[in-house]
């Protein structure tokens, strides 16, 4: 059974038994304490710690995650991967656990023809929680499972919480035996490599408090509503209804490793370590194509850094296999393929996909490159010093900068007869790691964060928004904390967050920036709002200052927004919809919005490109946004099904999560997104727009930033001064300025040429006087003194090699000399054969000067090149070398 039909069949089982089929989030994680989705439960979090009210009261999902705790296990074993498939389905107060376990044995023990997934249900084996009675005796009574083939464990392996005070219950996890080819017998408390765990059924009963790890939290009592969430892994599921060894060999996956051959000529199964490449490149290429999909790009921070380190490990091991060329355009074609049967967006995004990934292919083969020569260098440092181990800080600086994996590093100092501080290398690798789980645990605490917020919503409900019909209006204060703590009462000079019932202040979301305005009481009081926040789906927290008297909570207030703030960022997101629109019908789909900030009077727009857009291209958008504003369309909004919009044609955000009901903003026959900002009534209202550049804000995102209205018209107003002072000081027209002051730059460019040249050479005129002048030290001709301050790095160098070309007959010659540039002392020396024969090497003796300036050199035997911070110290540095120089000669 391919991998698509196991997933259709689950999804068909559910629906046919009333639960809401829910399409997969995105990967790009709607919770601000994880980096990526990394269990199927997790868009479903809100429902679960009650911060929002399930659209209905069973549901179901394939939801598509990615895990990367230990990426340098994958492909060692045939156990680890990055991405995966969670089947799940979920109950929120409605079925409890009699429900779900009958609904997982129907599905994995009905026939093929029946619908299910027909499992021999001889072969599959329950655990369930230490003194979870209940679960055990519906297995056995209900189910009918022997109880030999029931096994009770631990809060380790069958309790589940969220590791944060909230939901948790015990699981019930059904195995399934692949026989005695696998392990001995005895059940999956023996043996979890023969009983694969497939289906896990968590039954949310209770709540926890505070507490570290899997096991060390109390159980505070039962849960108001009890909960279902089960999940089972597609791809374990696939492995065992495929008949293979490990989840490598399903269909998903082999064909990728099967195209790796195809461009290799490697075998699987041939060698292990080819096998472990083979398995890093099957996995790493899909999870890189999925998490591309969902609009991740290569970078050096987050989710960015996630998909880089993969994608440049799935490359790196193809050429460890003999791939010599491009790889990622056929691996990333397979993977479209296979997967675009589970998830069609794939198919429909194929250009932009590989266009992301090719960039990335060819800047990593430069990064190979440019860190083959620092690694270079670092070898040939280690054997100067006379080492044999390369410092474990030089392998973790060429993998954390470079991105130049260990396994390389090794190989080439192998080759080079060193060997490399691994210990070293891990203790970095591991502080950094240890540095992110910080990290990350702290973040997790932020859930105490918003249980004020989380108090308030469920006392009052969500705020009515009314900003899209009016600026202001009539409310009531429902809540208000002072210094991050409830209060029923706030004072003149309090920093104050208020919330409403109903508002018409926009809430920060989408790229447009919140609403400022006042909140006036009955009272007389007066709040100033800076800003409005959703900490909370749903509910709008104004945060501000009282002004004036005394604010209590049920206080009747009358809300008004900055309006005219409010209508320059409303040009401005329209203008930011104008820009997407152009930028697409110039650059293609590709050209996908990647996140924008709205302000008044200006925006910028981040959209994807692999590349900086020509100068003429810039100008044709800016061209046509101008032109359709001329054209006094018409801008409407309207509510619809997320089916009717994507029918429509409207343009959705990546990263952003919709409902079943979205609102679509169209301006006239040129743009449809959706979209829940302010908006201008008609094109007309914008005025003008200037688009002052586009820039890279990282690996395959670049940056528009506009002006808008006034703010463009200002700008234009100054410009017209700066072009008109111009014409001024050159005598020219405007279209004849470019053209003189092109003229006149050049010429100064000639000028400071001769300028250099002449300097130079006078300069170098010194070189016959220096040669002369040389001391005798033990019978080496030693050159050490000052040049001009100023004399530039390459003239100098030019000097002492001309000094050391004068000196005669086969006498060792040293020439040292020193210069100050850029308030900075600079040195090279030189040497000849005769002295290096006698052990006076340049870099010694650029190290030794550098040292005393305060700062670092090096080179090579026969000439090297060293600075410092203190030129003050310039003497100290010559003296330094004359003694060295006499200690060796």
């Amino acid at each position: 059974m391919e991998s698509a039909e196991i997933r259709r069949r689950w999804l068909s089982f559910f629906e046919e038994r009333g639960h809401a089929v829910v399409p997969s989030a995105s990967l790009i994680a709607d919770d601000p304490t994880l980096l990526l989705v990394n269990a199927g439960m997790v868009p479903f979090k809100p429902y679960f710690l009650g911060e929002t009210k399930p659209p209905a009261p069973r549901a179901t999902s394939v939801q598509k995650c990615v895990r990367t705790p230990d990426i340098e296990e994958v492909g060692k074993t045939t156990r680890h991967g990055t991405f995966f498939q969670m089947c799940g389905n979920f109950s929120f107060g409605d079925y409890f656990k009699e429900g779900a376990i009958k609904y997982a044995w129907e599905l994995l023990t009905s026939s093929v023809a029946d619908g299910g997934y027909g499992l021999e249900p001889e072969k599959l084996w329950i655990t369930v929680y230490l003194d979870d009675d209940e679960a055990e005796t519906i297995w056995r009574d209900v189910i009918g499972v022997p109880a030999e083939r029931i096994q009770r464990l631990g809060k380790k392996d069958n309790f589940w919480s969220m590791g944060v005070p909230g939901p948790c219950g015990p699981c019930s996890e059904i195995n399934y035996d692949r026989g005695p080819e696998f392990g001995v017998e005895g059940g999956p408390a023996v043996n979890d490599e023969r009983y694969v765990e497939i289906w896990n059924l968590v039954f949310m009963q209770y709540e926890r408090g505070a507490g570290d790890g899997k096991e060390d939290f109390p159980i505070l009592g039962d849960l108001p509503s009890k909960n279902i969430d089960t999940g089972l892994g597609l791809e374990r599921l696939a492995m065992i209804l495929q008949g293979v060894q490990n989840m490598y060999e399903t269909d998903t996956l082999r064909v990728v490793m099967d195209k790796a051959t195809e461009l290799t000529g490697v075998q699987y199964g041939a060698a292990q370590g080819t096998d472990v490449s083979m398995r890093v490149v099957a996995d790493h290429m899909r999870t890189s194509v999925m998490l591309i999909g969902d609009g991740v790009t290569p970078g050096n921070e987050g989710r960015g850094y996630v998909l880089r380190r993969i994608m440049r490990r799935a490359i790196r091991n193809m050429r460890l296999m003999g791939a010599t060329g491009p790889v990622v355009q056929d691996l990333v074609d397979v993977v479209i393929n296979t997967m675009g049967q589970q998830y069609p967006e794939l198919v429909t995004d194929r250009k932009r996909i590989e266009t992301v990934a090719l960039a990335e292919e060819a800047r990593f083969l430069k990064t190979l490159n440019a860190g083959s020569n620092v690694l270079d260098s670092a070898v040939t440092e280690t054997k100067a010093a006379g080492g044999t181990v390369l410092a474990g800080d030089k392998a973790f600086l060429l993998h954390d900068t470079w991105g130049f994996p260990i396994d390389l590093t090794l190989e080439i100092a192998a080759e080079q007869g060193l060997s490399v501080d691994e210990p070293g290398f891990r203790r970095l690798m591991q502080e950094q790691r240890d540095k992110a789980k910080a990290d990350a645990k702290a973040k997790k605490t932020g859930h105490a964060d918003v249980a004020s917020y989380r108090e308030i919503a469920d006392s009052a409900g969500a705020t009515e928004f009314t900003g899209y019909a009016t600026n202001q209006g009539e409310s009531t204060i429902v809540g208000l904390l002072v210094n991050g703590v409830s209060a029923p009462a706030a004072s003149e000079g309090d920093d104050v967050e208020v919330v409403l019932d109903r508002t018409p202040f926009y809430a920060e979301g989408g790229g447009q920036l919140a609403d400022q305005g006042r909140i006036k009481l009955d009272s007389g009081a007066v709040i100033v709002v800076r800003d409005v926040q959703q900490p909370v789906p749903g509910v709008s927290v104004h945060k501000g200052s009282v002004q004036v008297g005394e604010v209590t909570v049920g206080a009747s207030a009358y809300a008004a927004i900055d309006v005219n703030r409010r209508r320059a960022i409303a040009r401005a997101h329209s203008a930011t919809h104008l820009t997407h629109q152009a930028l697409r019908d110039a650059l293609g789909p590709t050209a996908a919005q990647a996140g924008s900030e709205n302000s008044p009077g200006r925006f910028r727009f981040d959209f994807g490109s692999p590349n900086a857009v020509p100068g003429t291209v810039l100008t044709d958008v800016e061209q046509k946004i101008n032109d359709v504003l001329s054209r006094e369309l018409d801008v409407t909004a309207e509510i619809m099904s997320i089916d009717e919009a994507k029918k429509q044609g409207a343009i959705a955000e990546f990263g952003e999560k919709y409902g079943e009901r979205v609102r679509v903003v169209t301006i006239g026959d040129f743009s449809k997104e959706l979209c829940g900002g302010t908006h201008v009534a008609n094109t007309a209202q914008l005025g003008l727009v200037k688009l002052l550049g586009e820039s890279s804000i990282g690996s395959g995102v670049r940056r528009v930033e506009a002006l808008v209205g006034v703010d463009a018209y200002n700008f234009l107003a100054k410009e017209h001064t700066v072009v008109a002072q111009l014409q001024e000081l050159v005598k020219g027209r405007p279209e004849e300025l470019p053209e003189k002051i092109a003229s006149m730059l050049g010429k100064l460019k000639d000028a400071e040429k001769e300028i250099e040249k002449f300097r130079a050479e006078k300069v170098l005129q010194a070189a016959a006087g220096l040669a002369e002048n040389a001391q005798d030290i033990k019978g080496v001709a030693l050159v050490v003194g000052t040049v001009p301050d100023g004399t530039g790095a390459d003239d100098l160098r030019k000097l002492v090699l001309d000094v050391r070309g004068r000196i005669q007959g086969d006498r060792a010659a040293v020439v040292a000399l020193f210069t100050t540039a850029n308030d900075r002392p600079l040195t090279v020396i030189a040497t000849n054969e005769a002295a290096r024969e006698r052990g006076l090497k340049a870099g010694d003796l650029v190290r030794t000067a550098a040292k005393t300036l305060g700062g670092g050199g090096g080179g090579k035997p026969d000439v090297a090149q060293g600075g410092g911070q203190n030129p003050a110290a310039i003497p100290d540095a010559i003296a330094a070398v004359e003694r060295l120089v006499v200690e060796t000669a």
